[in-house]
């Protein structure tokens, strides 16, 4: 593996211990991945950020690197935490739980990490551009930012991708390489075109391939589709990267002919979303997984405006990110009268199971991940028929 003068010195340890460990780490995987070189990203986002998922070990970990002097030298923001930071006990949270999330987010800002703790920084302030490189973890954010804007990243793991944004390079593997971003498949996509069939897609065909490169045909996805498509695809299986024929930038750089074709349908979509219900009753309905985008945040207060929540035993979690809650004042009033607006955070990452065995959700996403992450039995369904629940 070539390394230039400069960075065979940071591997020497000549700029700290915690440039010295961050690029053992990159080196380490692009030796296990067969990557020849290095390469510069313009930013990073961080997994690795609830104390759910990294415990006390990571807790140490990141509190060693602080320690160490670690500090990002590229734009860096942070994935979704256990909690709301200042709602956190609407959410039935421990207070030694809060405790060690808060100082979890602290020991990210120490280090220049942006504390933004959402699962959609395209959204927001990390926007890449076509052909950045970038180091990624968020499996969802991933998906998005390869496939709709056309930036370039691999699946990273939480440590990777920090260490990544330490030494401003990742290992040049994978999806930064052109040979390697090329379509397996052809998906032929029959859906209503609603969010939540782009979602069931995103089920279906992740469930189908596992791990290829799907190109789809027969759907023009808006942004909220393919957040929601993505997310379905890298939980249902581990797609990280996706082409849409007329819609995504790099779509049209490929011939198809000769690929393997499936064709989604209602028998598929169907087959999905039985997959996913696991429940005939919940205890709590949670929404934004991923976060809630203003346009989604305008479309749940008008369906919700005027109406009045009837079953007071079934709680409501709206989960965005903080800019987006803030941008969203009038929304968020009308919101609030059915449950918390709660940034920062989401139902996955959070220790719901302490309090709710039964949970509905919007998302194939959630519906993957609860009932392993959070042991839950799940209904995942189309938000107004979520609604119907409580309304």
């Amino acid at each position: 593996m070539y390394l230039t003068r400069d960075e065979e010195d940071i591997l020497a340890g000549e700029e700290g211990e915690s440039c010295q460990k961050a690029m053992e780490l990159v080196v380490a995987l692009g030796k296990i991945y067969g990557a020849e070189d290095l390469i510069g990203i313009t930013s990073a986002h961080l997994s690795g950020a609830s104390y759910k998922t990294i415990g006390d070990g990571g807790l140490k970990y990141l509190e060693d690197m602080v320690k160490g002097g670690a500090a990002v030298s590229v734009p860096s923001t942070l994935n979704p935490v256990g909690m709301d930071r200042g709602r956190w006990k609407e959410m039935h949270i421990p207070s030694a739980f809060a405790e060690k999330q808060l100082k979890i987010i602290e020991l990210y800002k120490k280090m220049g990490v942006a504390a933004t703790c959402s699962c959609t920084p395209y959204l927001d302030d990390n926007v890449p551009s076509l052909g950045d490189h970038v180091a990624w973890a968020e499996s969802s954010a991933l998906s998005f930012v390869n496939s709709y804007i056309g930036a370039r990243t691999n699946r990273e793991g939480g440590p990777g991708a920090l260490a990544a944004a330490i030494i401003g390079k990742t290992a040049n593997y994978g999806l930064h390489l052109d040979h390697n971003r090329i379509p397996t498949v052809v998906i032929d996509a029959d859906i209503d075109g609603s969010v939540f069939s782009y979602s069931m897609l995103g089920q279906a065909v992740g469930t189908a391939i596992g791990s290829g490169i799907p190109y789809f045909r027969g759907i023009s996805p808006a942004v909220d589709d393919a957040k929601t498509m993505s997310a379905a695809m890298a939980a249902s299986g581990s797609v990280a990267l996706y082409h849409v024929e007329g819609v995504t930038p790099e779509a049209g750089n490929f011939d198809i002919s000769g690929l393997e074709r499936i064709s989604i349908g209602k028998k598929e979509l169907r087959d999905a979303y039985d997959k996913l219900n696991t429940a005939e009753d919940v205890q709590l309905i949670a929404l934004g997984c991923p976060h809630l985008s203003r346009k989604e945040m305008k479309d749940i207060a008008a369906f919700l405006k005027g109406k009045k929540k009837k079953n007071k035993n079934v709680e409501i979690w709206f989960c965005t990110s903080s800019k987006i809650r803030e941008e969203c004042a009038e929304e968020v009033r009308i919101m609030e009268e059915f449950g918390p607006v709660l940034a920062d955070t989401c139902m996955v990452v959070a220790p719901i199971e302490g309090t709710f065995q039964r949970t509905g959700t919007n998302s194939a996403k959630a519906g993957n991940y609860l009932p392993t992450l959070c042991s839950q039995k799940v209904i995942c369904r189309d938000i107004s028929k979520l609604m119907d629940v409580v309304l």
